[in-house]
């Protein structure tokens, strides 16, 4: 009777047990996240116009040609971009003679510009700050004569795309460093960004005999909706230009850098006449303060994830920085991807190799399917080899992920398999496609990266 009655009882509990367990399971999913299910389309093939971690950026560290020392290691990242700023106080550029009238010397910005061209990029070009000569000292305060910023904005843009200047094409001109913070400027109150955006655009627009560039703003310290209805709005009633939007974001957190691009192609949306307006995230980085992330794995690893994140949304997004400023000792937290000169040869920072790791994605964008809460993705096809990076980035440094992998419309026949951990791990194997589909599962512990290549055996 006893063996009865216990049967009875498990039949019972058993539907409660397979509930109780599937609440824990739910649970333990919303706790952990989106677990990533990859699927890679080996058939999808896209021109990709930019590569978005190819663009570098350096702050005013160090006055005169600070990038001189690092030419050598920055042709190993191939940038497309390199972004400067203190362009007006830190290069000797802007004086006044006895009479008042502005002189330009470029000689020392044109070292700097030379350098940047030597390793295969184009500059960058932040407006600022402005030169003690055209204020009265300070390189933060308004002009005490509009048209002199003006003429001065006017001569920079001939000088650098002017054909009978310097006559590069494709230069991109920033309206101003993080305004919010270097001037305190606010938008349509107080000391106005929007003024300051207003005789910038006009200096631009009377530049003449000039190549393709492109003009915008503002590089805010975040990106703010009062600064993006406020400049659109501006932009479009008085009929300016502005070729792209820009902004900074600093952050541990991935959503964040999503969120942003969202919100961005959102409200500027609500301008039609902005509707192709470039997104560009000119600085970014874990910490807009001294950070060890600067000089260790994670912020590598850091690098790695926010890059892949932005690889499907922002066209062009800055890392910051090239080199350290000189500090008291060789490491000190500083944003550099590469140590000062003052400590010896320059060390590439685990940053550094970051981005050399990501230049092996090459080729036409193939499409990727399934990211998760932690795991992030994008593929490349170069014709011969499909590569795929994959990285599980998690802050707290706890979460390990099995990831499923499958490649579909994948042409029959004998492949190399080959992972490439970021660590420097490689495993190879090979297998045979009859189906056209071809899945794996790939363990990845806590922050960390690999790049899986598909070759086709002959």
């Amino acid at each position: 009777m006893k063996k009865y009655l216990v049967l009875i009882l498990i039949i019972i509990a058993l539907p409660v047990a397979i509930f109780l367990v599937s609440k824990t399971t739910n649970f333990f999913n919303r706790a952990s996240g989106v677990s990533a299910n990859l699927v890679i389309d080996a058939g999808s093939s896209y021109v990709v116009p930019t590569t978005v971690w190819r663009n570098l950026a350096q702050g005013g560290e160090e006055k005169g040609r600070m990038l001189q020392p690092v030419v050598g290691e920055l042709k190993k990242l191939y940038p497309e971009y390199i972004r400067i700023d203190h362009v007006f106080d830190n290069y000797d550029l802007v004086s006044k003679n006895a009479q008042g009238q502005i002189q330009l010397n470029w000689t020392k910005l044109d070292e700097t510009l030379s350098d940047i061209r030597s390793v295969g990029a184009l500059p960058f070009i932040s407006l600022s700050y402005m030169p003690p000569a055209l204020t009265g000292g300070s390189i933060v305060a308004n002009p005490t004569n509009w048209s002199d910023w003006e003429y001065l904005v006017q001569a920079t843009i001939e000088h650098i795309s002017g054909k009978k200047g310097l006559n590069l094409t494709g230069v991109y001109y920033e309206v101003w460093n993080e305004p919010d913070l270097f001037g305190s400027y606010k938008i349509g109150r107080d000391k106005n960004y929007l003024d300051l955006y207003y005789h910038s655009a006009m200096g631009a627009s009377r530049a003449t005999n000039v190549d393709t560039y492109k003009f915008g703003g503002p590089a805010t310290t975040a990106l703010y909706q009062s600064w993006v209805d406020g400049l659109a709005k501006f932009v479009v009633d008085n009929h300016l230009r502005m070729d792209f939007y820009s902004w900074h974001r600093y952050s541990t957190d991935l959503s964040v850098f999503e969120k942003d691009y969202t919100d961005a192609a959102t409200w500027l949306a609500k301008y039609p006449t902005l509707s192709n307006t470039e997104l560009i995230v000119s600085e970014m980085g874990p910490n807009s303060e001294n950070d060890p992330a600067y000089d260790n794995y994670f912020g590598a690893i850091h690098a790695l994830a926010t890059l892949t994140l932005l690889e499907n949304d922002t066209r062009r997004a800055f890392t910051f920085e090239i080199k350290d400023g000189p500090g008291d000792k060789q490491y000190w937290g500083r944003w550099g991807l590469l140590t000062n000169e003052k400590f010896g040869t320059p060390v590439e920072k685990p940053r550094f190799k970051a981005l050399q790791f990501l230049n092996r994605m090459v080729g036409n964008k193939v499409n990727v399917a399934g990211e998760g809460s932690f795991v992030k993705s994008f593929a490349r096809n170069d014709g011969k080899i499909i590569r795929t990076f994959v990285v599980n980035y998690d802050p707290k440094g706890a979460h390990s992920e099995a990831v499923p992998m499958t490649f579909i419309n994948l042409p029959q026949g004998s492949y190399k398999f080959t992972r490439t951990d970021f660590s420097g791990k490689v495993n190879v194997s090979t297998f045979t496609n009859t189906s056209g589909t071809f899945s794996t599962v790939q363990v990845f512990t806590p922050n960390t990266a690999a790049i899986f290549e598909l070759t086709k055996l002959l």
